[in-house]
């Protein structure tokens, strides 16, 4: 049988990794020998006994070094230790796990409407001419009471001297024609100084109903005006409505009652609270939303109709949660997983299974952490790439575990030693980070899928450390 030679670096080699090999199959020289691995964060399979550059990437290698399981504890296949200064250049940063309460926002862009209750319109109940104006512009602010304008009406003016006749003639009738006064427009105030005057008013003021702005004018001096015409619009801007549009997906979240709060882009830093006062019974066909109604205290009159804003409404979707931050979850495919900082140095690897996100980046843990325990947050990405390298080197020092998982044809078996079957030939995978691995036939690598090279397993003598291919 004719046996390829190698040149003699790759023979010292694979030596050295029959050596290594041999020596950890050693479990007193394993547990008095501990030696420190370098790696690459972006390439776990890269492994390295001393310090360097990734052959890959070109990163710097961390060192990470493995040790024994604390005897009072339970062995932890995948749990890692690393050095405090490596922890330090790592920057790894933990948070508690809590229990509190479990808060979604949902957030929607809304726009800002005059409360429709403190809305009220000024007309006139009979025809005439407005005489003067008291109140001119529009965003004057007003107050109850407050005369808008003076109005001539001559069934106004017949309406006061019957009040006067029937006051002379006795109570009886003065009862009967107030509610006259009262129906044209005439107010309490009005009646009460009509009757200690007695007399009739050519024009009569007519009065703001409520405390508030005038959003709408209609009215001019010496304008002929039309019994029921709309005059002015006075709206309080004490509490607005705010009105937002919200997903459908997001129905089950929404309750009347719930706080709501408000941000303002020329207003940056102010909040404003409310509260849900209404949820409308329709869905939008063409948005998929459903129309919800807050209302605000306005105090300094910011909140101004017509304005756009950015609505948070806060659902609580239950009292009491177990709460991990998003930032140290690891989501690769169907697996969530987080790091749980233990004592020592040590990270143990769990996977967690997840329910709602809420308010702050956090999310409900259904299972796989209990309230206390400490969760990476920030470098948590190296400590992963660690715990892949644990488990890819426990597979090749364990070549029989496998034996199992790859396929029938490419069981391999390692070289006892490197004095072993002298003469014989081994195959071994030309990857620098796979050549620790001896196999006894030809075939593919099972970590990489690439072509098994063979190479002489026996002690490389001078004539094979300058032999040609």
């Amino acid at each position: 049988m004719h046996t390829l030679r190698f040149p003699g670096g790759i023979l010292l080699l694979v030596a050295a990794a029959l050596l290594t090999l041999s020596c950890s199959k050693n479990p007193e020289a394993a547990q008095t020998s501990e030696k420190t691995l370098y790696t690459c964060g972006m390439h776990p399979q890269i492994i390295r006994d001393k310090p360097g550059d990734c052959p890959i990437c070109g990163m710097k290698l961390v060192p990470l070094r493995k040790s024994s399981a604390d005897a009072n504890e339970p062995a932890q296949a995948n749990r890692i230790s690393v050095e405090a200064r490596t922890i330090q250049e790592m920057g790894v940063r933990t948070a508690l796990v809590e229990r509190g309460p479990l808060v979604k926002d949902i957030r929607a862009l809304a726009r800002i409407e005059f409360n429709e209750t403190a809305v009220s319109d000024v007309t006139v109940r009979e025809s005439g001419w407005i005489e003067k104006l008291r109140v001119d512009s529009v965003g004057a602010l007003v107050h109850r009471g407050q005369p808008l304008f003076d109005f001539f009406s001559p069934e106004l003016l017949v309406a006061q001297k019957e009040y006067l006749l029937a006051i002379e003639r006795g109570a009886d009738y003065a009862a009967q024609t107030v509610v006259k006064l009262r129906n044209v427009g005439v107010s309490e105030a009005q009646i009460a100084a009509l009757q200690k005057t007695r007399q009739a008013r050519q024009v009569v003021q007519v009065e703001s109903p409520r405390d508030g702005f005038v959003v709408e004018k209609n009215a001019l001096e010496g304008q002929m005006v039309e019994k029921g015409t709309m005059l002015y619009r006075i709206a309080d801007l004490a509490t607005v409505w705010v009105f937002a549009d919200i997903y459908e997906s997001d129905l089950p979240f929404l309750k009347v009652g719930q706080p709501a709060t408000v941000r303002l882009a020329y207003l940056p830093d102010r909040t404003f609270n409310g509260r849900v006062t209404y949820i409308y019974p329709t869905v939008d066909e063409k948005t998929r939303a459903v129309r919800v109604r807050m209302e605000f205290y306005n105090p300094g009159y910011f909140l101004k109709p017509g304005m756009y804003a950015t609505a948070t409404i806060h659902a609580e979707l239950t009292p009491e949660a177990v709460l991990v931050p998003d930032m140290a979850v690891l989501r690769s495919g169907e697996r969530n997983t987080v790091f749980v900082a233990l004592d020592g140095g040590r990270f143990d690897p769990r996977t967690v299974s997840l329910g709602a996100g809420g308010a702050g980046n956090v999310y409900q843990v259904l299972a796989g952490l209990k309230p206390g325990e400490r969760v990476v947050t920030s470098g948590q990405f190296l400590l992963d790439s660690e715990s892949q390298l644990r488990e890819a080197v426990q597979k090749m020092r364990a070549p029989s575990e496998m034996k199992a998982a790859a396929e029938p044809m490419t069981a391999m078996t390692p070289v006892a030693s490197k004095t072993d079957a002298a003469g014989r030939t081994a195959w071994v995978c030309p990857m620098p980070e796979h050549i620790s691995i001896i196999y006894d036939h030809a075939g593919k690598c099972p970590i990489c899928g690439m072509t098994l090279v063979p190479v002489s397993a026996a002690k490389p003598s001078a004539a094979n450390a300058q032999g040609d291919h």
